[in-house]
């Protein structure tokens, strides 16, 4: 019953070195309803290319439109060039917000964002030189004005783009180009200003948080002696901060949605970037940057850990089979809110070997709801299982009339497994050179209905002290874990007692963990 082996396969940062290749992506067809923050750069459905009334690129007639292939209306490859002269818009044509958010996504995996601010800025100076010498220089300004709105639609899409210096000296250029048409009343200008402004407004906030999250950086406390690991029994556990269960869930789907509210649509692309980076021996991807990956990695290998401390250091059998039912319970009440990432951690926990070895306590655990959790996380057929309660989950959320409906809180792990997996399945290239666009589709469309997920609001009332508990409470490091559990139920076979033993030996000190209080 207590399979500890496929636990740990979700536990750990850069998990997504370790998967089987054997795991294919579940592809879904539906697209879910867009979050407010993302309306503006993706509509209801993503998978159309161009939109009523938007018209096709410039006529159709340059060298980079003929290289576009389209299959019923929908855009599936194109040279490189011909995808960046098709984000550009012109007289007569804008972008449909999909290709943008999408081809902006994207494209980091074949050039940084400064490379490609680059090549926008030297389009735009094209077609404003053929507007200046050509019939429609009353024009100009339509075109300018075109141009700030993809500027805008970048800036607030992706605005950690421009933490490069780069990548801000060629978003100051651009606008220096489009404001020389703006002589009038200012508008063009006015627009780059309060552009320029929310950007910075928003890559403070970025700086501030990473900072924030550095100081408070939990170092590593020595418990001291071995046989000493264990804390007194009247010592203050988690029954007592909350002995409800539905709660608890609830307090854990604050933490979840409060962490993974700051993971960015560039943050899941720089995995792809960062492992083809490792294939390819060339860095395109900065893993040291991604702290809100890190961050939320590490929320679910805490919230692990301190369900197996919680369980291993009670002193009692009674408590702790007290303790395992009341994770059951605590789990249960995570899957009805969709809280699946919490879910995972807490299974995860129990299946510990540390905490799966305890039989004694076991035997006295009512487990037909422990059984009911871990077919939902069945491992086999890729996790069918679950992704059936994702699915579900997500109808659920498609049509809520309330937040508390709306929550879906999928295993980031298993997200993150499927977005790298689909990356590698399909190839960037089609056999003509072209752009596989199809396969960025995709990838974009997953990316989105995350994002959708992330941007709802917590509708449970906040309980700062069950919270502090939740964030701060010291963990057993994997030792301490294992001497706690032989101290309530001594070792029962031979590799248990060279284990117990080893553990025993003077130099053989556990460390205590303190979770890491990032926001």
């Amino acid at each position: 019953m207590f399979n500890a082996g496929w636990a740990v396969c979700v536990i750990g940062a850069h998990v997504a070195c370790k998967w089987h290749k054997s795991m294919e992506p579940v592809v879904q067809e539906a697209m879910p309803q867009t979050s407010v923050v993302f309306s503006s750069i993706l509509g209801p459905n993503c998978n159309r290319q161009v939109q009523p009334g938007m018209g096709e690129r410039g006529g159709g007639a340059s060298s980079g439109s003929r290289d576009l292939i389209f299959q019923d209306g929908r855009l599936t490859s194109g040279s490189l060039e011909a995808l960046m002269e098709h984000l550009v818009p012109t007289v007569d044509y804008y972008p449909d917000r999909t290709y943008i958010f999408t081809f902006l996504l994207s494209s980091r995996v074949f050039m940084p964002p400064h490379d490609l601010l680059a090549r926008v800025g030297q389009i735009c100076l094209e077609q404003r030189q053929q507007l200046e010498a050509g019939p429609e220089k009353a024009k100009l300004k339509s075109f300018s004005t075109k141009i700030v709105q993809l500027l805008k639609e970048w800036t607030e899409a992706f605005p950690y783009d421009f933490q490069d210096e780069k990548a801000m000296a060629e978003l100051k250029a651009i606008a220096h180009r489009v404001t020389q048409c703006d002589e009038e009343n200012g508008t063009v200008k006015k627009a780059i200003a309060q552009m320029i402004q929310s950007l910075l407004l928003s890559l403070a906030a970025r700086s501030q948080l990473q900072e924030l999250r550095e100081k408070l950086r939990s170092p590593v406390v020595d418990k001291g002696p071995i046989l000493k690991a264990k804390p007194p029994a009247a010592q203050k556990d988690i029954l007592g901060v909350c002995s409800d269960p539905l709660v608890l869930a609830q307090q854990l789907t604050h933490i979840e949605l409060e962490r993974v509210n700051s993971i960015r649509p560039e943050d899941l692309m720089q995995i792809i970037s960062h492992m083809d980076s490792l294939d390819n021996h060339r860095c395109r991807g900065d893993m040291t940057k991604t702290y809100s990956l890190e961050a939320y990695d590490n929320w679910f290998n805490c919230l692990s850990m301190l369900v197996a401390t919680e369980v291993c250091r009670a002193v009692k059998k009674k408590h702790r089979t007290r303790m395992l039912e009341f994770f059951i319970d605590v789990a249960r009440e995570c899957f009805n809110i969709g809280n699946f990432n919490s879910m995972m951690a807490i299974i995860s926990g129990m299946n510990l070997s540390p905490v799966a070895r305890l039989k004694k306590t076991w035997s006295k655990v009512k487990t037909a709801k422990f059984d009911v959790l871990e077919h939902h996380m069945d491992p086999s057929s890729n996790f069918c299982n679950y992704r059936t309660a994702l699915q579900g989950a997500t109808q659920r959320s498609q049509t809520a009339n309330s937040s508390r409906e709306k929550i879906v809180i999928p295993v980031f792990n298993l997200f993150v497994k499927d977005i790298y997996f689909l990356h590698k399945i399909h190839t960037n290239h089609m056999p003509n050179g072209h752009i596989n666009f199809k396969k960025f589709w995709e990838i974009s469309r997953q990316i989105h209905e995350f994002m959708t997920w992330t941007q709802v609001e917590c509708p449970f009332e906040k309980d700062k002290k069950i919270q502090s508990y939740l964030l701060t409470a010291p963990i057993y490091s994997e030792e301490a874990l294992f001497v706690a559990s032989f101290e309530s139920e001594g070792p029962e076979n031979h590799m248990e007692k060279d284990s117990w033993k080893a553990l025993r030996e003077p130099d053989a000190a556990p460390s205590v963990h303190l979770q890491d209080h990032s926001p």
